[in-house]
């Protein structure tokens, strides 16, 4: 636990502003941490130097508990008279990757990010210590409550593999996964391809920038990588959201590629191309509505052969919920996982579930499958979100700002996306609805200040930290933005959100980050699951395009989020 967290102290931001002040003491400030243990206010991964050079990692001090009242002040003494609504877990961007599929464009990583990273081999057994990490908590650190759930929002799948699905579902919901795909005996990806592109680890080649900033040699990782492991299981229900990476081509390329599947399955994998077509390509790739030239994008260069697998075939969107749906993959439940057969089509992947006694959970779809990476959301699902919040708000805005006030039982809302307020101005029309109007997160920030009784909107896709005050034109139509890093980039995060009842007409939304069950060492000749986790951690923070600033400020980890108790 952090010194100011030992001492009784908390970093607090008041409504005035974000500059930071020592609190009062923990009884007057702050809430008490039933138990910090297993969390980032007790420990946190911590580099053991600092520099360009590569680094190992190991326990550092906790973060301390930042609170924060832009939105309403706190009261004294709330800490003795709170109530625990509800507690839950986030898992955002795990990216689960086939790392040897040939519809991968690793050459053009970094014009293109991320399209390589040196850690990704290991991301499914690491995902599972994730897992065990969950289960070994069970229960909100300030409320004590058990977890209702695990919400995971989107980027579940790197490349939307069937492969990679099979993987996700058989991690969450515990089995045998052996992370492989073409020839079993071998791996085929870009890290045994002898290109100085790529950190290979089982002979590191002279003057690739990995081994120039210090990556180590370990023989044998890529086969430890692709060795069979046995996932727990997630001990309680996990829900679904949909993200970019689940619907197209390395989360970027448009839906519909002629011949695309021959690509997915075929045995040709290109590794490397020259400097000109590299800045030509990313150029393509990274503007939105840009006609994609697939032809040469998977085809000329430096080409590796590789064994084809069936199993790497793009699944549709509905093919992915239909997945969710099946009974042999409910695991610890829901059946669906949220999805229901009214969404079995892949038209409208957007659903509704219940959090706790009077919370509502609304899992939305901001993706678009015209292509690049950002999101927006269409017409059709603003439409029903509104009427979603209006049945259950008896106090409410209209567009004009006019108050409305109706007989209607009040219930709490949370909603879930992939995409951030900030990301989602790809307004492309989606093939789905291709003459309905794509709207941005201004506007559905705007319909969400409308009504009060939400009081928190959860994503994921820009892999950082990062929480944001929604102030409305009064205080009750404020909300907060809770923006989780991914657990495929460092700090490779998930996050605890408890939702308690102040008693004084506030609520306050807690939010602790957590890391996977895994040593903070690594150990190189260790080829246990949980050593190869702790592998995956430090390859993460030395990757030599990270941005570090992904871990986000003190007020973008553990916090308490103070808000208006629109019911009281």
């Amino acid at each position: 636990m952090s010194e100011l967290s030992r001492r009784g102290f908390v970093v607090a931001v008041g409504v005035t502003g974000l500059g930071f002040v020592v609190g009062a003491p923990r009884a007057n400030a702050s809430a008490r941490a039933v138990n910090p243990a297993g969390t980032t206010l007790d420990t946190v991964a911590t580099p053991v130097t600092t520099g360009t050079g590569y680094t190992r990692l190991t326990k550092g001090p906790g973060w301390p508990l930042v609170v924060r009242e832009e939105l309403v002040a706190g009261r004294t003494g709330r800490d003795d008279r709170r109530t625990a609504l509800t507690s839950f877990v986030q898992f955002t961007d795990l990216h689960v990757t086939d790392a040897e599929s040939p519809a991968r464009f690793e050459y053009l990583h970094p014009l293109v990010s991320p399209a390589h990273r040196p850690q990704e081999t290991l991301g499914p057994v690491a995902t599972a210590a994730l897992v065990r990490r969950v289960n070994s908590l069970r229960e909100g650190p300030f409320t004590g409550r058990a977890f209702d759930f695990v919400m995971t929002t989107g980027d579940n799948t790197d490349n939307h593999e069937h492969i990679e699905l099979d993987w996700f579902l058989g991690i969450l919901n515990g089995g045998t996964i052996t992370p492989s795909s073409g020839d079993p005996r071998r791996y085929e990806g870009v890290q045994s391809s002898g290109s100085p592109v790529f950190w290979n680890p089982d002979k590191p080649l002279p003057g690739d920038d990995y081994t120039a900033k210090g990556f180590p040699e370990i023989p044998g990782l890529l086969t430890a990588a692709g060795a069979t492991f046995v996932s727990p299981g997630l001990d309680i229900p996990w829900y679904c959201t949909f993200g970019n990476h689940d619907d197209s081509v390395s989360g970027s390329l448009p839906e519909g590629i002629p011949g695309i599947e021959n690509l997915y399955t075929g045995r040709y994998k290109i590794i490397g191309k020259d400097e000109s077509s590299q800045r030509k390509l990313a150029a393509t790739i990274n503007t939105p509505g840009a006609n994609i030239p697939v032809e040469e994008l998977f085809s000329g260069g430096v080409v590796r052969e590789v064994t084809p697998d069936e199993r790497r075939k793009p699944f549709t969107t509905a093919e992915f919920v239909r997945a969710h749906l099946a009974a042999a993959n409910t695991g610890p439940g829901p059946v669906g996982h949220g999805f229901t057969e009214a969404n079995a089509d892949g038209t409208d992947v957007h659903y509704t579930f219940r959090i706790a006694p009077g919370i509502t959970g609304i899992s939305l779809d901001t993706t678009t499958l015209a292509g690049f990476a950002d999101g927006s959301i269409g017409l059709g699902q603003y439409l029903w979100v509104e009427r979603t919040l209006r049945r259950a708000s008896s106090t409410y805005y209209d567009g004009w700002g006019n108050k409305v006030r109706q007989q209607v039982g009040d219930e709490l809302f949370i909603l879930f996306s992939h995409h951030t307020s900030g990301t989602m101005g790809n307004v492309l029309p989606d093939y789905r609805h291709p003459l309905e109007p794509r709207l941005t997160g201004d506007a559905f920030v705007a319909l969400l200040n409308r009504f009060p009784n939400v009081l928190a909107w959860v994503n994921g896709h820009t892999h950082r930290n990062k929480i944001t005050p929604h102030p409305g034109k009064t205080p009750a139509q404020g909300f907060w933005e809770i923006n989780t890093a991914s657990h495929v980039d460092f700090p490779q995060h998930a996050r605890i959100i408890e939702v308690a009842d102040n008693a004084d007409g506030t609520l306050s939304l807690f939010t602790t980050l957590i890391e996977a069950e895994a040593p903070y060492a690594a150990d190189y000749g260790d080829a246990s699951s949980t050593a190869l986790a702790s592998l995956y951690r430090e390859l993460s923070y030395n990757d030599i395009h990270v941005n570090l600033g992904r871990v986000g400020e003190a007020v973008d980890h553990n916090t308490e989020l103070l808000i208006v108790n629109p019911l009281s």
